[in-house]
This record gives C-alpha cells, structure tokens and sequence, in this order.
C-alpha cells in the first residue's frame, strides 16, 4: 500500500477551495462537515476516508480523488468522461477501484458492517478486472 501524502493533499484542497468558495466554512458547509474538520484536511491530518469523499464532491472532484492526491496523483473532476475529453481514461489500479468503491459504498451506507463493504469492493473489482476495465498495480 502507498504511504499517504497528507501535506500534498492539504496543499491542492486549500488552494482549490480558494478557486471555489469565499472561505473555509463555506466550503464546510456544502461538504456537510464542520469548519474543524476542514481545516484537518487542510492542514494535513488525517480524517475518515468518508470525510475525504465528502470534499471530493464539495471540490467537484469524483469521488477518491483525495486519496489518489494524497497518493500522488491527480483529481478526476466529477462527469469526466470519454465524451467531455475525447479520449479514454487510463483505467485505475485494482487498488484504487477497491478504494473509491469501499468509500462510495461506505458513505451510501453508512450503517453497513465494514467486512459486508469490503467483500462487496473486492468481487467488485474482480468482476471489472475479468472484463479489462481495472488493471493490476503498478
């Protein structure tokens, strides 16, 4: 597993909800966090990974964008298609396909037990790694 860049991260959220919103607590608001919790990711600590969900799409991002920053990449904004970039994207990494689908999974259901969530990402990813669309880590 990737060791986590928690300052990038902090970095590329701050300066693109400066882009976005007249501030942190605007910004918190249309995430549905608290102006605290924010600032954590902002300042670089680490928070729930539902809570980095919750600022991908505040941000416009797709969901798992924060954890792919933090890992070194880039943001995917959300409806980035084939269509909107007249090319396909490079698939994911059966590890971040398991990643975003635990956290999308996680914050639609929130009261679900973790090991019915992670099952559920792992036969995912395997189904999508039979049919081509995930590729294997790097």
């Amino acid at each position: 597993m990737t060791t986590r860049d928690l300052d990038r991260l902090a970095q590329r959220v701050k300066a693109h909800r400066m882009q976005q919103y007249p501030s942190r607590d605007a910004a918190a608001e249309a995430a549905g966090i608290t102006r605290n919790t924010w600032k954590r990711v902002e300042t670089g600590d680490e928070v729930r990974e539902s809570t980095y969900a919750k600022v991908d799409k505040a941000l416009g991002w797709a969901i798992g964008s924060c954890l792919i920053i933090a890992e070194g990449g880039n943001p995917v904004l959300a409806g980035d298609d084939i269509a909107a970039t007249g090319a396909p994207a490079a698939p994911a990494t059966a590890e971040e396909t398991r990643r975003a689908v635990f956290e999308a999974a996680r914050t639609t259901l929130p009261d679900a037990p973790i090991g019915e969530l992670d099952a559920f990402s792992d036969e995912l990813v395997e189904i999508l790694r039979r049919l081509g669309s995930v590729r294997d880590g790097d």
